[in-house]
């Protein structure tokens, strides 16, 4: 029950934000600031949204502290540059309102609490926080020092998106890291085989110093992330 009333909110604020905002009224905001009209109607929009989803009109005050929390939010988020940084925090503060909400009113709130800070100080925790940092951070700078004799001899600078192949790995990364902590070995060979079918498709139209290099940067990648997931999942069961 107390699930459902948080997907409702959800819901609201997904619709509210994205399906019943038209794109007059974002660039209106973005232009005009809190002087816009058209932020208003938006906010208004999102409330009565919440009223409806909620369904419950004893908690009349829900609807009103998303009102203002999401007038706040949409005014500072107006006057930054239009970025998918700033997309993301004006999303995730919207998300931790809504979620804080459901916990306050739909929680007791001392457990809730004590059960996070627990969480916070465990083994658990802090095993997947590094394993993540690793796989992104560090072992990014390790892979691109082992090959980096091949880069230049590939000049895998030249042309090509601006830091791409670093998010690709990123990417794979994380997502190898996640299958194997998940025990889904099997979404590995399908990341495997859809990473080859490109590298296929760009075989004619790239050298093969630069299609070596991709495939050796992409085995060190997979294998170096792999071992990470393993140790992992090792730590996990012990």
């Amino acid at each position: 029950m107390e699930l459902g009333i948080l997907l409702r909110l959800l819901m609201a604020h997904l619709l509210g934000d994205f399906l019943f905002q038209p794109q007059s009224w974002v660039k209106a905001k973005e232009s005009k600031k809190e002087k816009a009209p058209q932020l208003y109607y938006h906010v208004l929009v999102v409330t009565v949204l919440t009223y409806v989803f909620l369904w419950d009109w004893s908690k009349w005050y829900i609807p009103l502290i998303v009102m203002g929390s999401h007038l706040v939010i949409d005014i500072w988020k107006s006057h930054r540059r239009n970025s998918f940084i700033y997309f993301l925090l004006d999303q995730l503060l919207h998300l931790a309102v809504i979620f804080l909400i459901w916990i306050a009113v739909y929680f007791n709130s001392h457990l809730v609490t004590t059960w996070v800070v627990k969480y916070l100080n465990s083994s658990h925790f802090w095993t997947l926080v590094l394993s993540y940092y690793v796989v992104i951070g560090p072992l990014g700078i390790a892979i691109g020092k082992a090959t980096e004799k091949w880069q230049k001899e590939a000049a895998m600078n030249a042309g090509g998106l601006n830091k791409a192949g670093m998010w690709i790995g990123r990417c794979e990364r994380v997502l190898i890291l996640t299958f194997i902590i998940s025990n889904q070995y099997t979404a590995l060979g399908f990341l495997m085989a859809a990473k080859s079918i490109l590298r296929f498709g760009d075989k004619d139209d790239r050298e093969q110093k630069k299609t070596e290099y991709i495939l050796v940067g992409t085995l060190i990648s997979f294998s170096s992330a792999a071992i990470v997931g393993v140790v992992v999942n090792y730590i996990l069961k012990v």
